[in-house]
């Protein structure tokens, strides 16, 4: 495994990094994303345990988007400011969130009320946050224009192979003899034991998976350290870092404000697919439509099943994406695997059968795959580098506005429209991803990219 020990002036032409060191610096993606996928399948299941009504579980939810809309942007501004010689720029925010997370996380299954467990959902999202906004503008900094496709399809490949890990424990933890009962149980508290042990390995993964990209990879410096430092100096603060903020909105590039429509579909239907698959599944593949009822629990855990089935999808198109983005338009084939997701949603409908849904969620996965990978090499080849962190943090407004959106209406809707029925919801979904497509040919390529395919492996330094 190769370390880099030289550090390039960003003035220059940044050189292709090999593969392992894109490898490297993307490693810390693995820890944060093993913590989302755990979010993703256990967390409405824990609700649930602690009493929450179904049709309340998209406000309990708020947490990931409000910490996400209010604390990107203001981390990505402050590091695009921050230097150390020792530090770098991105790395002390992905230190800083990871420890935050982790003690949220251990915190978690410990929760005995409901609204302990949304308080450190809260406190949980607000430390990933913090890790994971630095690492996207990490692939802006590190990598030139040609490589940035190989490194946001290597993200996506963390992305599914965290979350792939978080969906199989509740199958692996029988194998090293921790039980998988409701009945085994801590001290009064409803939230089954084994969910504990998630929890724990979630804190250790994000720890360690950030330390290493921390060890490995070293960042460039400023270009112009001088004008660097006079910019900080006249810059600092909280003050200053909202002041970038609304300059940056102001001056928007034209490529983003067009992705707008793009992520404000796909993200208002994909928080449902989060908060409903498992309970989808628990009522119609299990007969199980409370967490009293017998099958509740083997439902929940065929719903984390399904989400490796999701990353399997998302890990195989992270390497398709490149080839294909070769031969066709960024915006062609985003739209096509978003369209593939939507059909995935869609094919729930047709049977109760547990396996549908496992099949329906790997076409997710293909989507999926693309979402967390292509609209970011759109931005990155239209934004100016210098400002990199603080339009990744506001692009993320992109993501999570639309959350909001979704979690205060939802609740309105899920009784009439969609019938009380967490099915139905994914079918929501699924409109929403087709819609999502169909808005890619709204936006327009930057006039300045090459659109320059990365080379496999490339010359390291």
């Amino acid at each position: 495994m190769q370390t880099e020990k030289i550090q390039k002036p960003a003035a220059l032409a940044k050189p292709n990094l090999t593969f392992w060191q894109i490898w490297n610096m993307s490693f810390g993606f693995f820890g944060i994303q093993y913590n989302f996928g755990l979010q993703q399948f256990i967390m409405s299941p824990v609700f649930r345990y602690l009493g929450a009504d179904e049709n309340k579980i998209p406000i309990l939810w708020l947490a990931g988007p409000v910490t996400g809309l209010l604390i990107q942007p203001l981390i990505g501004a402050i590091s695009d400011r921050t230097w150390s010689p020792r530090w770098g720029r991105r790395k002390p925010f992905f230190l800083i969130g990871a420890i935050i997370s982790s003690i949220a996380l251990v915190l978690m299954p410990n929760s005995k009320a409901l609204w302990m467990a949304a308080g450190l959902m809260w406190m949980m999202d607000a430390g990933l946050n913090v890790t994971m906004e630095p690492f996207r503008a990490f692939i802006g900094d590190k990598l030139n224009e040609g490589q940035r496709t190989l490194g946001f399809a290597i993200q996506s490949f963390f992305v599914g192979f965290g979350q792939i890990l978080a969906s199989l424990m509740p199958y692996l933890l029988p194998v090293l003899g921790i039980a998988m009962t409701l009945s085994e149980t801590e001290g009064g508290n409803a939230i089954p034991q084994y969910v504990h042990y998630l929890f724990y390995i979630g804190a250790f993964a994000i720890v360690a998976a950030v330390l290493w990209t921390v060890y490995t990879t070293k960042e460039y410096p400023p270009a112009d350290m001088a004008e660097f430092e006079r910019m900080k100096r006249e810059q600092k603060g909280f003050g200053h870092a909202i002041a970038e903020i609304k300059d940056a909105l102001l001056e928007m590039p034209t490529t983003m404000r067009q992705l707008w429509w793009v992520k404000f579909f796909t993200w208002y239907g994909l928080p449902l697919m989060w908060q409903y698959l498992s309970l989808a599944i628990a009522r119609h593949a299990f007969n199980a439509p409370t967490p009293d009822a017998p099958g509740f629990e083997e439902g929940s855990k065929w719903g984390g099943l399904c989400f490796a089935f999701f990353n399997v999808g998302c890990i195989l198109v992270s390497f398709l994406i490149p080839m294909l983005s070769r031969r066709f338009s960024k915006q062609a084939v985003h739209a096509l695997f978003l369209s593939v997701a939507g059909l995935g949603f869609m094919s729930m409908l047709f049977s109760n059968d547990k396996n549908i849904f496992a099949f329906g969620m790997l076409l997710v996965g293909f989507g999926w795959g693309s979402i967390l990978s292509m609209p970011y090499v759109m931005l990155a080849d239209s934004v100016p580098a210098s400002r990199m962190g603080v339009y990744m943090g506001i692009f993320n407004g992109f993501i999570v506005v639309p959350q909001i959106i979704s979690m205060i209406t939802v609740p309105f809707l899920y009784n009439n429209v969609l019938g009380s029925d967490p099915r139905n919801a994914l079918i929501l979904c699924g409109i929403c991803l087709f819609l999502a497509a169909a808005s890619c040919f709204l936006v327009k390529s930057n006039p300045n990219s090459t659109g320059a395919a990365f080379p496999v492996g490339g010359g390291g330094h």
